[in-house]
């Protein structure tokens, strides 16, 4: 009798690959395949109930692996805070000034200018500022509550000069999210202004921001809780003009929006600014396809900050949205 010596099978004695495994794992080997390929069909199959692994993740689980996959296929661009809602300081502002900012801002990173935001020299972190008014020197981890003295700082001083001042990344719109997101791990900086081709800034974009692409919005105390739509007495809307068109059709139904605008345009206000082929001015009426009309409310020459829908008068008599919701 003779036996088979599988240890002359160099394919059986070879241990496998953690991509070979992960293939297994996921139940759909195929030698020649693409994992990612792979992985998104399994987590399709899944979503539709229709795959044995479905248990293997959660639905939130699911999710971030899905946002992770097309993280790549995200530009900058489509993240970035716009240069018209960056909060920035000129490199000079005196240190009270710089508090008062702070404060009003309810960000912990500003960005720091020269002339104007388009020669921008860096930006100035909140903790930078509280060590430097309580005294705590480069290297030293703790201030001393016992030599603390408010009152010996002076507020006039200005931010370049107390050299508060930090590199912050330059990065192109066009740059991928993922990309970036590694950037910022190896730079240590997680702040990076959006640069055009003109060397001109054109928006802003933190390592939040990237991370909210994964795991989804990150809220935290000092975040505004103010609903962006908010339903009025006389049957109207109130809405924030960078309200998500997907927000405001949930709430009044995707009669409001008419897809071939819809599609070229993130915002309320940038659907308004489209069909305007302008900034409309405080107390203008849009019209809007399906008789809707929006009030402006608030604005500058720049972009529309505030707004009000009006329904379409039998709709408005009747009390009932276009989607049947709330706000």
């Amino acid at each position: 009798m003779s036996n088979i010596d599988q240890s002359s099978d160099p394919a059986a004695s070879e241990p496998q690959s953690f991509i070979d495994r992960l293939r297994a794992l996921l139940g759909t080997f195929r030698p020649q395949g693409s994992l990612r390929t792979d992985l998104m069909e399994v987590l399709d199959a899944a979503a539709s109930g229709q795959a044995e692994e479905a248990g293997e993740f959660s639905p939130s689980e699911s999710k971030m692996l899905r946002n992770i996959l097309h993280l790549k296929e995200v530009g900058i661009g489509d993240i970035m805070v716009p240069r018209a809602d960056i909060v920035a300081v000129h490199k000079d502002v005196p240190l009270g000034e710089l508090m008062v900012t702070f404060a009003n801002a309810s960000h912990s990173r500003l960005v720091v200018y020269d002339d104007t935001l388009d020669d921008p020299v860096g930006m100035v972190h909140i903790r930078d500022l509280l060590a430097f008014m309580t005294g705590v020197l480069p290297g030293q981890r703790e201030a001393d509550v016992k030599t603390l003295n408010l009152a010996s700082v002076d507020l006039s001083q200005s931010l370049n000069s107390a050299g508060l001042v930090r590199r912050l990344l330059y990065v192109p719109p066009s740059m991928p999210a993922v990309d970036l997101l590694i950037s910022m791990q190896a730079a240590r900086v997680h702040l990076a202004l959006v640069i055009d081709e003109y060397g001109g800034t054109d928006g802003l974009v933190s390592i939040e921001d990237v991370v909210e692409e994964i795991v989804g919005e990150i809220e935290d105390e000092h975040d505004d809780e103010a609903a962006l739509i908010k339903a009025q007495p006389d049957g109207s809307f109130l809405v924030d003009a960078r309200t998500p068109l997907e927000e405001v059709t949930d709430v009044l139904g995707s009669s409001f929006a008419p897809a071939e605008v819809a599609d070229e345009v993130d915002t309320l206000g940038g659907l308004v600014i489209t069909l305007a082929a302008r900034v409309p001015r405080i107390g203008e009426i849009i019209a809007m396809p399906g008789d809707y009309r929006i009030e402006v409310i608030d604005a500058d020459p720049r972009r529309l900050k505030q707004l009000r829908i009006l329904l379409p008068q039998d709709m408005a008599v009747s009390g009932k949205s276009a989607g049947g919701g709330s706000a």
